[in-house]
């Protein structure tokens, strides 16, 4: 029997339309004799459908069903492509959770917790992964740069704690760059987390458990052309990625070892990209994305093609597990 699928991108956050990219890029891959996918758009309010033939329609968010040509479609699971809100916050998951849809991502818990980059470094703190120092803002502290800056040292970065993207991320050389960052960081987050600059090599590396067994992606490494792994150079070719990278035996196993205990400890599911800096010979946990990018070029898809898996074949393995949680 082939299964309805709501494949829900789009979302509020200022990645909006990368979220699409990595819906049709998706949409391309699924298996058709599996499922038919109907790509719906969350934005401001609306959860829009768009047929073939240029009609549009909204999802009834009361019995999660999609009037298309007069007739009403049951979805039966969500395949969720949204970076940021409400996608990757855990808004989403509540209301999926509630409706008794299964979706493609981590549950609400998780969703809420790694969302909050504070909070995230907090839950994996003491299970031997290296965090970088912070300093946690909300709109109501009282910022002395002077002081930011002896406890951090300079450059740092500034960043919006709750946000999918990195829209509003700063690396503050000076100290009179600090709260111009800070403000545009707020325009994120109500919260702004102040990190120290660790110098080093930025990697990622995905991971997923499905069908109980561990999968650890091979690891990429970002090479930046602007200051660090920004909009710019996510997106727009200001990076040269290596899939996958040229690190020493200890630090790959250490690296895939810190990214499966850092997935099990904020009880993950579907596939997870781990981010981290390597400072000499240890590997420092950035932040984690729960719902990493999925265009042609983003990371998670290159590292399927470099162990031999398809993206047909990864959201088989993810539709699978997740269909009965």
């Amino acid at each position: 029997m082939v299964r309805n699928i709501a494949l829900l991108t789009g979302g509020d956050s200022s990645e909006w339309q990368i979220a699409l990219q990595g819906a049709e890029n998706i949409g391309n891959a699924l298996d058709r004799s599996r499922y038919t996918p109907y790509t719906i758009v969350l934005r401001n309010g609306h959860w829009t459908y768009t047929a073939p033939d240029g009609t549009k329609s909204e999802l009834d968010r009361n019995d999660f069903t999609l009037p298309v040509a007069g007739r009403k479609i049951k979805l039966d699971y969500a395949l969720i492509v949204i970076h940021g809100t409400p996608g990757e916050d855990g808004r989403l998951q509540g209301y999926l959770d509630m409706m008794g849809i299964p979706y493609s991502s981590c549950g609400f818990v998780s969703s809420v917790l790694t969302f909050d980059k504070a909070a995230c470094k907090r839950a994996v703190a003491g299970s031997g992964i290296h965090l970088a120092k912070e300093i946690l803002l909300n709109k109501t502290s009282e910022i002395d740069p002077a002081a930011i800056i002896a406890e951090l040292g300079l450059p740092l970065f500034v960043k919006p704690n709750a946000s999918g993207s990195s829209f509003g991320v700063t690396k503050v050389k000076k100290q009179n760059e600090l709260l111009p960052a800070i403000t545009e960081a707020f325009k994120e987050s109500d919260q702004v987390l102040m990190e120290e600059f660790i110098e080093g090599r930025e990697i990622s590396c995905g991971v997923m458990i499905a069908g109980g067994k561990e999968y650890i992606f091979p690891i990429t490494e970002l090479v930046c052309q602007s200051e660090f792994f920004d909009y710019k150079a996510k997106y727009q070719g200001f990076s040269n990625e290596i899939t996958p990278a040229d690190l020493p035996e200890a630090i790959r196993k250490e690296v895939n070892r810190l990214t499966l205990i850092a997935y099990k400890r904020l009880n993950c599911r579907g596939v997870v990209r781990i981010d981290f800096i390597v400072k000499g010979e240890t590997p420092y946990m950035i932040e984690i994305n729960t719902i990493p990018g999925m265009s042609s070029h983003s990371i998670i898809p290159q590292q399927a093609a470099t162990m031999g898996m398809s993206l047909t074949e990864l959201f088989n393995l993810i539709i699978d597990e997740t269909s009965n949680k």
